[in-house]
């Protein structure tokens, strides 16, 4: 079996996390054509306007106000000879699949209420699937730098399903000729239905789920009490929300710069993105490198500064610029190794927190808080970016002549923004209070049941 831990100090095996991570393949694969071409195509050939898809992707999540706390709560209180998690993680495909397919590939007709609709049933499957199986993963070590290598497994398999997403439109366009935006989501689309179903089965037959001492002993709507006492918890939720919305801003508009102010077709744009999402890659274990040296908030808070010191260069490009545009992508793009990896084993720290005061173990409650925040600013991101974009009267229709003014917005949107909301998270996160030696000291109470107080008062915390 691939669940087995080897001797002291109880280090996971490679092949464990490998079988663990390749679920975040096919998750990857269908998250970068919605984050890179779903605002420039409904916006540019479906001709959704720009504040009204904005606002339609923001009100969308409402819905999960509902569902990441539910799915959570009945996550943590699932019993089944299978285990909590697995069960959830394959009940989640028919919906998973079908929301991708009506979204990627839109039926004849589609508009504004169509996407509102099958966006809907997407986001129910995804929080199906990605509540468990991060919950999973949190419980599958409790060792401070072991959790760095689960996160750092998951987010390089994930890293590899962005780079796939890129890389098949790539492929594709040297072969077959490609309609633009429509083309690579179809392609992409194809690729993620065959592979989604693979991936989960595979993980939840082969990795074998952590045995619960003290399953949770909580009522549904108890979640928000539990998580306002967690300090930790809501230092990095906040720090990551930020990020996040960071990220969201800057992705959709990759499309909008490099077509409008570089003037390079759509099926370059994904090359762009294949050398970034290389570079990513290629940064993740550089940057968990980072965190055993110096902490994981402290090498976070290294790729934030790393991406925004090369931010400014894009207000400098143009028409024709579209390859300078590529090294400063590449090396910008390095520094977001640390964005994948890094927050999410720091997630799994903030919750053994909870675990010491009370003895139960409820990961997916906190999970299902970091999904809705991450949900929440993907969502908020693409709107603001969305809604600055018509605020500088820039127009997506596919042909348009934009004015030099618009143009010139649209660099210090692209430039400026994301970057000025990176160094805002960097500065909540400076002094978070949970590190290396601080999580040692929590995991000594759970697992011998002492010390509480000294913990609880030594990260600021109230017990319950």
């Amino acid at each position: 079996m691939t669940d087995e831990l080897e001797g002291p100090p109880q280090r996971l095996k490679n092949s464990t996390l490998f079988f663990y991570g390749i679920s975040d393949f096919p998750v990857m694969l269908a998250v970068m054509p919605m984050m890179l071409y779903l605002n420039v195509f409904y916006a540019g050939e479906i001709g959704i306007d720009l504040i009204d898809l904005g606002s339609m992707l923001l009100f969308a999540r409402v819905f999960d106000l509902l569902t990441d706390p539910l799915i959570g709560y009945l996550s943590d209180h699932t019993k089944t000879r299978w285990g909590r998690r697995k069960p959830w993680m394959v009940a989640s495909l028919p919906f998973l699949m079908l929301g991708l397919y009506k979204v990627l590939i839109p039926d004849e007709g589609a508009d504004i209420w169509y996407l509102f609709t099958w966006v809907m049933v997407m986001w129910l499957g995804w929080t199906m699937l990605m509540i468990p199986y991060y919950a999973w993963g949190a419980e599958l070590t409790g060792d401070y730098d072991d959790r760095t290598r689960v996160t750092g497994w998951r987010a390089a398999m994930g890293s590899l399903g962005q780079l796939s997403a890129i890389g098949f439109p790539v492929i594709a366009a040297t072969w077959f000729e490609l309609d633009g935006f429509a083309g690579i989501m179809r392609i992409t689309a194809y690729a993620v239905l065959v592979l989604m179903p693979i991936a989960v089965l595979v993980t939840v037959s082969t990795v074998k789920e952590a045995e619960i001492a003290h399953p949770p002993n909580t009522r549904l709507f108890d979640g928000l009490g539990i998580m306002m006492k967690n300090r930790p918890f809501l230092w990095l939720v906040v720090a990551f929300m930020i990020s996040s919305l960071g990220v969201a801003v800057l992705m959709p508009l990759n499309a909008f710069y490099a077509t409008a102010v570089l003037g390079a077709a759509q099926n370059d744009v994904p090359l762009l993105m294949l050398f970034g999402s290389v570079a990513g890659l290629l940064g993740i274990p550089f940057w968990v490198f980072v965190s055993g040296r110096f902490g994981k908030h402290r090498a976070w808070i290294g790729g934030f500064i790393w991406v925004t010191a090369f931010s400014p260069m894009y207000l400098f490009l143009g028409p024709g610029d579209f390859w300078l545009m590529v090294p400063f992508a590449v090396i910008s793009a390095f520094g977001t190794g640390s964005f994948v990896a890094l927050p999410n084993s720091m997630k799994a720290d903030v919750i053994d927190v909870d675990t010491a005061q009370t003895g139960e173990n409820r990961a997916a409650v906190f999970f299902s808080a970091w999904s809705l925040a991450t949900k929440l600013a993907s969502s908020l991101g693409g709107t603001l970016g969305l809604w600055a974009l018509a605020w500088i009267g820039f127009d997506a229709g596919l042909g348009v002549d934009n004015s030099p003014a618009a143009i010139l917005g649209i660099k210090y949107v692209y430039a400026l923004l994301p970057a000025a909301i990176f160094i805002l998270a960097a500065i909540v996160i400076w002094n978070y209070p949970l590190d290396r030696e601080a999580q040692q000291r929590v995991r000594a109470a759970i697992d011998h049941r002492e010390g509480r107080g000294e913990i609880s008062q030594s990260l600021g915390q109230s017990s319950e």
